[in-house]
């Protein structure tokens, strides 16, 4: 196995092929990808994107194998074919509401396999290209890359494995605190980096395996402490490092497209990083750090809603003041996206404008699990572009609108944020429904409190109705009202 790793990542390391077009071939991979990203930014562009994205790996790819000895080029080529099967299988069968933590688990692939290339490179550095001809040891900026590339593809591995395990319920989505968590976290980073350092002077194995280990650990104790309110900035944040893994492994392969396709992703994951960070009011520097995993409060602590009076309504009640209002801003979140109720709800939508009333979408930076989460669902359903805003450009309009439709949105209009200094999301913007004149709040029950544990007030303001039912079943409800 590792023989045939060390094959694999050897074709970038042996040197690119003198040739002009092989340079020419790896820039216009490095153009395709940019303008992925271009792509990616906006719903109506993303499919452009994701082509463009394929052809320049197809490129690059290619490229190397063809420009390359390869010690055993079926055996690259079988592994090609059962890697691309099974993404396919996955594409093809996965639910939109596990994409959060398929993409945790993608990251987490990654960063093993930045780890798996680092150690082919010890083991058998001489396949690489990178010993020294008079000391026969690994050049010093070998070793640093290598070093880096390591740790960084470690964390990113394991940190999405505990991304992975609270996004897909095996873990608790509660912050879990351990003692002097700063402290253990600060001196084990500080550590590796020193480790780092000492490798330049010392390629002795029981460095480079510490080096590994460490890393392992500290992208354990990085993502345990950080509660589930958290979560779309972890996905991005490990985004990032997945990027600079196989940044810092492209340059102790010597492969151009490596670089370029990491530091892409990397600046990329990062730049997104701190869009959330913004959204949610948390320091980009305590991200990068992990310390930003909310503090046990009151408020977060007991998880179950509040017994209190609260006033429940019907479906026909929501359509007839839908079907009365002028204007009705809907609010997605997580909620719909478990009941796959998207459909249904671009159904409702489009029976409103033709009864002349104005539908918009609300979207929060973070609502879901992953950054973007509720933009590919709408854009799934066919909801037009111009009718999704993000909470900066809608959030004024609340004052105005007669109806807030809100479909499992919980801590994404939660006003103890802005009220309740103990609260796990204190700090977060949020879409402020509540300046509504009527408030629609789609929710199974009263029993759960949101993913980040916080009962919200708005549940039980005067202007709200509650429509206690499975979100996709409300919705067609509400359509067959609308029709009557």
């Amino acid at each position: 196995m590792l023989q045939t790793i060390t094959a694999m990542a050897a074709a970038g390391a042996e040197g690119v092929a003198a040739s002009p077009f092989v340079a020419l071939a790896y820039l216009i991979a490095g153009i395709l990808f940019i303008l992925a990203l271009r792509g990616l930014s906006s719903p109506a562009s993303s499919r452009r994107g994701n082509r463009m994205g394929m052809a320049g790996m197809a490129i690059a790819v290619g490229t190397t194998l063809y420009t390359h000895d390869v010690v055993s080029l079926p055996e690259i080529i079988g592994a090609i074919v059962v890697g691309g099967g099974i993404g396919f299988v996955i594409a093809r069968k996965i639910e939109m509401t596990a994409m959060p933590q398929l993409v945790a688990a993608f990251h987490s692939l990654v960063g093993l396999a930045a780890v798996l290339v680092g150690a082919a490179a010890y083991l058998n550095p001489g396949a690489f290209g990178i010993l020294d001809a008079l000391t026969g040891e690994i050049h010093n900026a070998s070793r640093i890359e290598m070093g880096l590339g390591v740790a960084i593809g470690a964390i990113t591995f394991s940190g999405s494995v505990i991304a992975f395990l609270k996004l897909n319920g095996n873990m608790s989505g509660k912050p879990i605190m351990l003692p002097g968590r700063h402290v253990l976290n600060f001196g084990t980073l500080a550590v590796i980096l020193g480790l780092i350092a000492y490798f330049v002077t010392d390629q002795s194995p029981w460095v480079f395996w510490t080096v590994t280990a460490l890393s392992f650990i500290i992208g354990f104790l990085l993502i345990i402490p950080i509660g589930g309110a958290d979560m779309p900035v972890v996905v991005s944040m490990l985004n990032s490092y997945s990027g600079w893994a196989a940044a810092a492994m492209g340059f102790t392969l010597g492969n151009t497209a490596m670089i370029i396709t990491g530091a892409l992703v990397g600046s990329s994951g990062a730049i997104l990083s701190y869009i959330m960070c913004k959204a949610m009011n948390r320091g980009f520097l305590s991200v990068i750090a992990g310390g930003f995993g909310s503090e046990a409060g009151p408020s977060g602590a007991g998880g179950a809603a509040i017994d209190r009076a609260y006033k429940r309504g019907s479906a026909e009640d929501a359509a007839f003041l839908m079907a009365q209002a002028d204007s009705v801003i809907i609010v997605p979140g997580y909620g719909m996206a478990v009941s796959q109720a998207q459909h249904a709800l671009r159904e409702m939508g489009d029976m409103l404008k033709k009864e002349g009333v104005s539908v918009k979408y609300a979207i929060h930076p973070v609502a879901g699990r992953m950054p973007g989460h509720m933009n590919v669902l709408l854009a799934e359903a066919n909801v037009p572009y111009d009718e999704v805003f993000e909470l900066e450009d809608i959030n004024s309009e609340f004052g105005q609108a007669d109806v807030a439709f809100v479909i499992g949105a919980n801590d994404v209009t939660n006003p103890a944020a802005k009220t309740d200094k103990s609260s796990p999301i204190y700090g977060m913007p949020i879409l402020d429904v509540a300046n509504a004149k009527s408030v629609l709040f789609v929710k199974r029950s009263m029993g759960g409190a949101g993913y980040a544990g916080v009962d919200n007030e708005v549940f039980y303001m005067d202007n709200t109705m509650m429509l206690l039912a499975d979100a996709k079943k409300m919705v067609e409800e509400i359509v067959k009202a609308l029709a009557h």
